[in-house]
């Protein structure tokens, strides 16, 4: 166990009393439900480990954060440093974050993502405002209230971050929001879905992916995350969300990308480079058409018949769509024959035959590990998991494991192989899979769901271990033990 970790009921600060761990952040923090004991009201506690030196940067950012007062802002009432833990309390939302609203719902609708975008931007014009940057902008970070309200949780700023940073994050905001898919590269690692590329690495625009995305919306958002397009400032950037989402869904009304710096009144003007290609294509279009009529007028010389019917079908256009929406992940159908437990020594592997119970689409049906005497397994092994062989490789995008408590310790690996269904094997599995990382951090409210979107878009797998590290407190809290009742597989 972590020295310090914090349980249940555990008062910090003689003040904040901690009820539910929701679930760990992208950057390793616990993030817990709390009570204020003094004030009788709901809060989010987020530790981090240790505290001291490692801790200030968080521990500055959300004193920072606490001095900016703005209804698009998670509230921050406290910082503590107790050296070995340090901690940050900040206002409890009920709701859920915008990576969560996805991964249940899917891509959302243009004017409910301009909505969302519109008040990310709000409050990234607030934080601004005072010389600060905010530095964790993500689906993670914006948080949608049950009553509808939207916010911006946990700054984290480092000296890599800057304003345009914040900027270009809400550009992947939007592309998330319209596809269910991050743009790693322009706006910082993620452990959401990648986006989608084609062979050369370039971003695919919305509208390439789906249908109904309008084309305002999507320059917008590929303006954002292009590099080589200046970013606005942020409250030009929330006045044109603004804008945008007063259009709601008339968006042929809106008219030109018009950012307004400084006065109001001045339009931003789109990059050198976007301009001299649209001079360039008009230019083509007109060569196009001079030589068209002038073959037009050759022709109608050369015949006393007027036009021929080959002339009028000749070079007809073709209207077919070209751009071939991206297909939308699907959940493999897994069977019992295709998982196996994978004990290694010394591990007896009793429990072989309940790997199918985590694939029969029944959540009252588990694997159940053995109770040690501590989270690592008794410290005999370094864990036990459920190998996955998909009969093939394929391309994967996520996968979900479904279990009884929180605080399971958990990441996927993969192999080239299965080197046998025994002990032998079990061995060799757990010194040759290759981890390829941990989760996203994305539980359901009671914290027993954990997604895993680790996987490369460009690589194919067969064999994926889940892989079970350490081990929540059994029900009397003496012992350590987990059940699985359910994994999920994603991808095409």
């Amino acid at each position: 166990m972590t020295f310090g970790a914090p349980t249940a009921g555990e008062i910090l600060a003689e003040r904040y009393q901690l009820e539910v761990h929701v679930n760990d952040d992208s950057a390793g923090r616990q993030v817990w439900r709390g009570i204020d004991v003094v004030l009788r009201r709901p809060v989010a506690v987020v530790l981090r480990y240790p505290g001291g030196d490692s801790a200030t940067e968080m521990l500055q950012a959300a004193v920072d954060a606490s001095r900016v007062i703005h209804p698009n802002l998670v509230g921050v009432y406290d910082a503590i440093d107790e050296g070995a833990r340090a901690y940050v309390v900040r206002e409890w939302v009920d709701g859920e974050s915008l990576r969560e609203m996805v991964t249940e719902e899917g891509p959302l609708d243009p004017a409910r993502a301009t909505a969302i975008a519109h008040s990310i931007g709000d409050a990234l014009a607030a934080v601004h405002a005072t010389g600060m940057v905010h530095g964790n902008v993500h689906p993670g970070t914006a948080l949608i209230a049950d009553d509808g309200r939207v916010v911006l949780a946990d700054a984290r700023a480092d000296s890599a971050d800057t304003t345009e940073t914040d900027i270009r994050a809400v550009g992947g905001l939007l592309y998330y929001a319209l596809t269910a898919r991050w743009p790693h590269t322009e706006v910082g690692q993620s452990a959401v879905p990648d986006a989608t590329r084609d062979a050369s690495g370039n971003l695919a625009a919305p509208r390439q992916i789906r249908a109904g995305v309008p084309a305002y919306l999507d320059d917008l958002t590929m303006d954002l995350l292009d590099k080589r397009v200046a970013a606005p400032d942020a409250d030009a950037l929330a006045a044109e969300m603004a804008r945008l989402d007063a259009a709601d869904d008339d968006y042929d009304d809106v008219g030109p990308l018009r950012f307004t710096q400084g006065n109001g009144t001045a339009e931003a003007p789109r990059s050198t480079s976007k301009i001299m290609l649209g001079v360039a294509a008009l230019l083509v279009i007109a060569v196009i058409g001079l030589i068209f009529g002038i073959r037009a007028i050759t022709s109608s010389s050369g015949s006393s018949g007027g036009p021929t019917q080959a002339g009028l079908g000749a070079d007809k256009p073709n209207t077919s769509d070209s751009q071939q929406a991206v297909p939308e992940p699907q959940k493999f159908k897994l069977t019992e024959d295709m998982v196996r437990i994978v004990d290694p020594p010394p591990g007896d592997r009793s429990d072989s035959d309940e790997a199918k119970l985590v694939v029969d689409d029944n959540g009252e049906t588990a694997w159940e590990t053995h109770r040690f005497n501590t989270a690592k397994f008794g410290n005999l092994k370094k864990g036990m998991g459920v190998l996955i062989n998909l009969g093939e490789p394929r391309n994967l995008s996520e996968i979900s494991v479904e279990t009884s408590s929180p605080g399971v310790g958990m990441d996927i690996r993969t192999g080239t192989s299965d080197p046998g269904n025994n002990s032998n094997g079990d061995k060799k599995v757990v010194e040759t899979f290759k981890r390829l990382g941990e989760a996203d951090a994305d539980w359901k409210s009671d914290g027993t769901k954990e997604v895993f979107s680790v996987f490369d878009a460009n690589t194919k797998y067969q064999y994926v271990l889940v892989f079970i590290t350490e081990l929540p407190r059994a029900d009397n809290g003496d012992r350590f033990q987990v059940s699985v009742s359910e994994i999920s597989v994603f991808g095409y």
